[in-house]
């Protein structure tokens, strides 16, 4: 499937997206490019906060860009990876049967399902700023984020899926 539709779907039934997702098999290439997709897109997602904050402080944007770009697209990824082994490893310790690269896929993947929220969450950071209504579309991104991230690493741990 796209990329997209399966993005859809997630919104739908997470479980089942990553059912199929790892069918597909162990791909790190594959998992490392839902990370990075998700990383570039909060990356994006910054652009108009940053703007914002750039015009309201009198500060140079291509600093805050930049800052930005290191945090995201470089020290993010790899504590995405540090926190998707200790969710295995605390899976693991709930009697879960998965692998590592099941709890990665499942954490990755949520990550990119639940950008399109991000995008908008930014775009109320940078429109609007600081008040209810950029709370009230962070706490929804963080708890759809939570309920794909945790479907996807039931299943991933379970053993319903093939390894």
């Amino acid at each position: 499937m796209a990329l997209t539709t399966d993005i859809t779907a997630t919104y739908r039934g997470p479980g089942a997206v990553m059912r199929r997702l790892l069918a597909m098999g162990q791909n790190e290439a594959r998992a490392l490019a839902f990370l990075m997709g998700a990383c570039c897109v909060m990356f994006i997602a910054q652009w108009p906060r940053l703007a914002r904050e750039a015009h309201l402080e009198g500060t140079e944007l291509n600093m805050l860009l930049g800052a930005s770009l290191m945090g995201l697209m470089f020290i993010a990824p790899l504590l995405f990876y540090l926190l998707a082994f200790v969710s295995h490893l605390v899976a693991r310790l709930m009697r879960g049967q998965g692998t590592g690269y099941g709890a990665r896929l499942a954490l990755f993947w949520s990550l990119l399902a639940a950008s399109p929220l991000i995008l908008l969450h930014g775009l109320v950071a940078g429109f609007i700023g600081p008040g209810l209504e950029l709370q009230i579309v962070g706490v929804v991104w963080f708890g759809v984020f939570l309920w794909f991230w945790l479907r996807a690493l039931i299943v991933a741990e379970s053993g319903e899926a093939p390894a």
